[in-house]
């Protein structure tokens, strides 16, 4: 399967609330009058059904509100549906991921709170990288959590990954320093740091994060060369609020948004992108071991307005 068949069947329940409404607004009140050189406008009713529609995807207001000036400033003759796919795309093309410069292993750190999936993410982003050639270590650096250890130390044996673990309650910024030797004592690629779930309130799990990357600093150049935040898509607008604390605490670079299968709205990584300006690095669409697609945002419009039958 196609990493877009994949992102169509994860988005599904998006899509299904989501295109039997616009179609029927697109047939039945899109009409669009035309006056002197092309000047199209939209009525009132369509472009307020339009808001509610978008919003209740959880598009968010800013996005909504940017795709209606959209709609509303149409001035060719290219149908609703045309118009929002074109400007959704813009919206999440506006930004891209960082350039990654520094030494090697790349490091990138995995964060979040709990429950959000965050340990299968790496395991199934380590999963990924070997696929493309690269050679990763993961790194547990939750060192409260045996389950959380144990369940790393499973998903690095099924993709073949080194894996460092280091005794209960050691300090996590430890073991990520031993992790970034073994790395470059071995030659490998990228080191994934999986730290320990926290809520974004919890000033000292945050200083955690914050002496985790002055260590990684120390021990690479430029590292951590990426801080990928987890989100679940189900929680919706409730995210928005941990993305920006992350955001403002340990300097998030990418969001990967993980169960975008189970909820109806999808829309979310718009909203993201829109209010926060951080690119969508990955998406999880279920449950297997290959179902965490790199982020595209050509594809994941497609697949909003594109049923997978």
């Amino acid at each position: 399967m196609s990493f877009l068949e994949r992102l169509r069947a994860g988005l599904r329940r998006t899509t299904d609330q989501l295109v039997g409404r616009f179609d029927r607004l697109d047939a039945g009140g899109a009409t669009r009058v035309t006056v002197g050189q092309a000047t199209a406008t939209v009525s009132i009713d369509t472009l307020d059904s339009l808001e509610e529609i978008l919003i209740e995807a959880d598009i968010g207001v800013s996005a909504a509100m940017r795709l209606i000036e959209a709609v509303r400033d149409q001035t060719d003759d290219a149908d609703l549906r045309s118009v929002v796919k074109r400007e959704l795309r813009r919206l999440l093309e506006a930004a891209t991921p960082a350039p990654v410069r520094g030494g090697r292993p790349r490091v990138v750190l995995v964060v979040g709170v709990n429950g959000t999936g965050k340990t299968t993410t790496v395991g199934r982003l380590a999963r990924l990288l070997t696929l493309s050639g690269e050679r990763p270590v993961i790194c547990a650096a939750d060192t409260f959590r045996a389950a959380a250890v144990e369940q790393l130390e499973v998903w690095a044996t099924r993709v073949g990954a080194d894996f460092v673990r280091a005794r209960p309650g050691t300090d996590p910024a430890a073991v990520v320093f031993d992790a970034i030797s073994a790395g470059k004592a071995r030659g490998r690629d990228v080191v994934l740091v999986d730290t320990a779930g926290r809520l974004h309130t919890r000033t000292n799990l945050m200083s955690e994060l914050d002496k985790i990357r002055r260590v990684a600093a120390r021990a690479v150049d430029g590292a951590p060369h990426e801080t990928l935040l987890v989100l679940d898509a189900t929680v919706g607008q409730n995210g928005l609020a941990q993305a920006r604390a992350f955001l403002e605490s340990v300097g998030v670079t990418g969001i990967v948004l993980t169960k975008l299968d189970g909820t109806a709205k999808g829309g979310i990584a718009v909203a993201i992108t829109a209010e926060l300006g951080v690119p969508i690095r990955y998406v999880g669409v279920g449950e297997q071991l290959d179902d965490l697609v790199p982020f595209s945002a050509a594809e994941y419009v497609e697949a909003l307005f594109e049923p997978a039958w």
